[in-house]
Protein backbone atom coordinates (compact mmCIF):
# COMPACT_ATOMS: atom_id res chain seq x y z
CA UNK A 1 0.00 0.00 0.00
CA UNK A 2 1.07 3.55 -0.84
CA UNK A 3 1.43 6.31 2.04
CA UNK A 4 -1.66 8.62 1.97
CA UNK A 5 1.25 11.37 1.26
CA UNK A 6 2.64 9.47 -0.81
CA UNK A 7 -0.84 9.20 -2.63
CA UNK A 8 -1.19 13.55 -2.20
CA UNK A 9 1.91 14.01 -3.74
CA UNK A 10 1.18 12.06 -7.03
CA UNK A 11 -1.99 13.60 -7.49
CA UNK A 12 -0.19 16.49 -7.29
CA UNK A 13 2.44 15.99 -9.90
CA UNK A 14 -0.29 15.24 -11.98
CA UNK A 15 -0.94 18.93 -12.31
CA UNK A 16 2.18 21.01 -11.49
CA UNK A 17 6.06 20.23 -11.79
CA UNK A 18 7.11 19.27 -8.28
CA UNK A 19 10.88 20.03 -9.11
CA UNK A 20 9.55 23.90 -9.47
CA UNK A 21 7.31 23.78 -5.78
CA UNK A 22 9.10 24.77 -2.69
CA UNK A 23 8.15 21.23 0.10
CA UNK A 24 5.94 24.09 1.63
CA UNK A 25 4.14 25.00 -0.73
CA UNK A 26 3.55 21.04 -1.68
CA UNK A 27 2.19 20.42 2.11
CA UNK A 28 0.06 23.57 1.54
CA UNK A 29 -1.13 22.32 -1.64
CA UNK A 30 -2.05 18.86 -0.28
CA UNK A 31 -3.54 20.38 2.43
CA UNK A 32 -0.71 19.40 5.01
CA UNK A 33 0.08 23.09 5.93
CA UNK A 34 1.47 21.69 9.26
CA UNK A 35 3.65 19.07 7.94
CA UNK A 36 7.37 19.47 8.16
CA UNK A 37 9.33 19.89 4.79
CA UNK A 38 11.26 16.94 6.18
CA UNK A 39 8.59 14.78 5.93
CA UNK A 40 7.84 15.70 2.35
CA UNK A 41 10.71 15.53 1.46
CA UNK A 42 10.62 11.86 2.77
CA UNK A 43 7.85 10.81 0.92
CA UNK A 44 8.96 12.50 -2.29
CA UNK A 45 12.20 10.40 -1.85
CA UNK A 46 10.67 7.29 -1.37
CA UNK A 47 8.32 7.59 -4.67
CA UNK A 48 11.23 8.38 -6.08
CA UNK A 49 13.09 5.12 -5.11
CA UNK A 50 9.91 3.43 -5.90
CA UNK A 51 9.85 4.84 -9.57
CA UNK A 52 6.93 7.20 -9.69
CA UNK A 53 8.59 10.00 -10.45
CA UNK A 54 12.27 11.36 -11.12
CA UNK A 55 13.00 15.02 -9.76
CA UNK A 56 15.77 16.97 -10.57
CA UNK A 57 15.66 20.64 -8.87
CA UNK A 58 18.93 22.40 -10.25
CA UNK A 59 17.46 22.16 -13.73
CA UNK A 60 13.51 22.35 -12.47
CA UNK A 61 12.75 18.79 -14.67
CA UNK A 62 10.16 16.66 -12.92
CA UNK A 63 9.18 13.07 -15.33
CA UNK A 64 6.32 11.25 -13.96
CA UNK A 65 6.49 7.10 -14.68
CA UNK A 66 4.06 5.60 -16.94
CA UNK A 67 3.44 2.56 -14.17
CA UNK A 68 1.38 -0.10 -13.58
CA UNK A 69 1.18 -2.00 -10.56
CA UNK A 70 3.32 -4.99 -9.84
CA UNK A 71 0.39 -6.30 -7.21
CA UNK A 72 3.11 -8.75 -6.07
CA UNK A 73 5.51 -6.22 -4.50
CA UNK A 74 3.27 -3.26 -4.33
CA UNK A 75 5.51 -1.16 -6.32
CA UNK A 76 5.07 0.13 -9.97
CA UNK A 77 6.54 -1.20 -12.82
CA UNK A 78 8.50 1.82 -14.66
CA UNK A 79 8.21 2.19 -18.19
CA UNK A 80 10.34 3.42 -20.78
CA UNK A 81 9.96 7.29 -21.54
CA UNK A 82 10.77 8.80 -25.26
CA UNK A 83 13.32 11.52 -25.43
CA UNK A 84 13.72 13.63 -28.33
CA UNK A 85 17.51 14.38 -28.80
CA UNK A 86 18.69 16.89 -31.61
CA UNK A 87 20.90 15.37 -34.16
CA UNK A 88 23.13 18.36 -35.14
CA UNK A 89 25.44 17.08 -37.89
CA UNK A 90 28.16 13.95 -38.33
CA UNK A 91 31.16 12.92 -36.71
CA UNK A 92 34.26 11.58 -38.39
CA UNK A 93 35.32 8.22 -37.03
CA UNK A 94 38.41 8.46 -39.67
CA UNK A 95 40.83 11.31 -39.19
CA UNK A 96 39.24 14.25 -38.85
CA UNK A 97 37.89 15.82 -42.21
CA UNK A 98 34.36 16.47 -41.76
CA UNK A 99 33.88 20.05 -40.60
CA UNK A 100 31.71 20.13 -37.45
CA UNK A 101 28.67 22.57 -37.97
CA UNK A 102 26.24 22.26 -34.90
CA UNK A 103 23.45 22.65 -37.52
CA UNK A 104 20.08 21.06 -36.21
CA UNK A 105 19.50 18.00 -38.80
CA UNK A 106 16.35 16.74 -37.31
CA UNK A 107 14.76 14.79 -34.00
CA UNK A 108 16.45 11.37 -32.73
CA UNK A 109 13.21 9.73 -30.84
CA UNK A 110 15.10 7.46 -28.28
CA UNK A 111 14.02 5.66 -25.06
CA UNK A 112 15.40 6.64 -21.50
CA UNK A 113 16.42 2.79 -21.00
CA UNK A 114 18.83 2.91 -24.18
CA UNK A 115 20.18 6.10 -23.23
CA UNK A 116 20.27 4.92 -19.23
CA UNK A 117 19.79 8.72 -18.22
CA UNK A 118 17.01 10.03 -16.64
CA UNK A 119 17.20 13.50 -18.10
CA UNK A 120 17.91 14.47 -22.08
CA UNK A 121 18.57 18.22 -21.18
CA UNK A 122 22.35 17.92 -22.35
CA UNK A 123 22.30 15.18 -24.66
CA UNK A 124 22.74 15.36 -28.62
CA UNK A 125 22.88 12.51 -31.23
CA UNK A 126 25.99 12.93 -33.90
CA UNK A 127 25.84 10.76 -36.83
CA UNK A 128 29.51 8.42 -36.76
CA UNK A 129 30.84 8.13 -40.18
CA UNK A 130 34.33 5.55 -40.88
CA UNK A 131 35.24 2.52 -38.93
CA UNK A 132 38.06 4.03 -36.41
CA UNK A 133 35.94 3.24 -33.83
CA UNK A 134 34.75 0.24 -35.05
CA UNK A 135 35.71 -2.05 -32.03
CA UNK A 136 35.01 0.54 -29.02
CA UNK A 137 32.27 -0.04 -26.95
CA UNK A 138 29.36 1.92 -25.20
CA UNK A 139 27.70 0.23 -22.76
CA UNK A 140 27.89 -3.06 -24.93
CA UNK A 141 27.57 -1.16 -28.09
CA UNK A 142 30.05 -1.24 -30.51
CA UNK A 143 30.29 2.34 -32.68
CA UNK A 144 29.78 1.45 -36.58
CA UNK A 145 29.46 3.59 -39.54
CA UNK A 146 26.23 5.51 -39.48
CA UNK A 147 25.38 4.58 -35.88
CA UNK A 148 24.58 7.27 -34.16
CA UNK A 149 26.23 8.30 -30.44
CA UNK A 150 24.68 10.85 -28.04
CA UNK A 151 27.08 12.85 -26.56
CA UNK A 152 26.56 14.98 -22.93
CA UNK A 153 27.58 18.38 -24.18
CA UNK A 154 27.52 19.61 -20.70
CA UNK A 155 29.64 16.87 -19.35
CA UNK A 156 33.44 17.71 -19.25
CA UNK A 157 34.54 15.71 -16.67
CA UNK A 158 36.76 13.60 -19.01
CA UNK A 159 38.59 10.53 -17.65
CA UNK A 160 41.50 8.80 -19.16
CA UNK A 161 40.10 5.99 -21.73
CA UNK A 162 36.59 8.03 -22.18
CA UNK A 163 35.00 8.33 -25.34
CA UNK A 164 34.67 11.65 -26.39
CA UNK A 165 33.92 13.55 -29.58
CA UNK A 166 36.81 16.50 -30.12
CA UNK A 167 36.76 19.18 -32.10
CA UNK A 168 40.21 19.74 -34.50
CA UNK A 169 40.79 22.75 -36.79
CA UNK A 170 36.79 23.18 -36.85
CA UNK A 171 36.34 19.20 -37.75
CA UNK A 172 34.91 16.83 -35.52
CA UNK A 173 36.01 13.49 -34.76
CA UNK A 174 35.28 10.74 -32.26
CA UNK A 175 38.15 8.88 -30.30
CA UNK A 176 39.51 7.32 -27.52
CA UNK A 177 41.11 10.26 -24.83
CA UNK A 178 44.49 9.34 -23.32
CA UNK A 179 45.32 11.74 -21.11
CA UNK A 180 49.06 11.36 -21.08
CA UNK A 181 50.37 13.86 -18.69
CA UNK A 182 53.87 11.93 -18.15
CA UNK A 183 54.97 12.85 -21.77
CA UNK A 184 52.97 16.51 -21.64
CA UNK A 185 50.55 15.30 -24.56
CA UNK A 186 47.05 14.42 -24.75
CA UNK A 187 46.57 11.37 -27.30
CA UNK A 188 43.22 10.88 -29.89
CA UNK A 189 43.14 6.97 -30.18
CA UNK A 190 41.42 5.11 -32.37
CA UNK A 191 39.34 1.88 -31.49
CA UNK A 192 39.87 -0.07 -34.42
CA UNK A 193 40.10 -3.37 -36.48
CA UNK A 194 41.90 -1.02 -39.17
CA UNK A 195 45.34 0.55 -38.79
CA UNK A 196 44.14 4.15 -37.57
CA UNK A 197 47.31 6.48 -36.58
CA UNK A 198 46.93 8.01 -33.43
CA UNK A 199 46.21 12.07 -32.73
CA UNK A 200 48.87 13.48 -30.69
CA UNK A 201 48.02 16.77 -29.44
CA UNK A 202 49.11 19.31 -26.45
CA UNK A 203 47.67 20.48 -23.75
CA UNK A 204 48.03 24.10 -25.20
CA UNK A 205 46.70 23.06 -28.63
CA UNK A 206 43.48 24.63 -30.15
CA UNK A 207 41.31 21.43 -29.49
CA UNK A 208 38.14 21.66 -27.51
CA UNK A 209 36.03 18.40 -26.21
CA UNK A 210 32.52 18.82 -27.13
CA UNK A 211 31.45 16.32 -24.68
CA UNK A 212 31.80 12.85 -23.70
CA UNK A 213 29.73 9.69 -25.53
CA UNK A 214 27.00 8.02 -23.00
CA UNK A 215 25.98 5.78 -25.76
CA UNK A 216 25.66 4.35 -28.70
CA UNK A 217 21.99 3.86 -31.15
CA UNK A 218 22.47 1.54 -33.72
CA UNK A 219 21.41 2.00 -37.34
CA UNK A 220 19.54 -0.87 -38.40
CA UNK A 221 20.32 -1.09 -41.86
Amino acid sequence: MIHPIQEQLLKLSKKHNLAKLSLRDMANRIGLPEASPQKIKHHLTQLEKKGFLAINRARGVMQRASAKPDWAKGLPVKSSTIFSIPIIGTADCGIATIFAEANFQGILRISNKLVGIDFPDDLYAVKTEGSSMNKAEVKGKKIEDGDYVIVNGVDKDISNNDIVLAIIDSKATIKRFIDDRLHKQIVLKADSSFDYDPIYLHPDDDFNISGKVVAVVKNPG
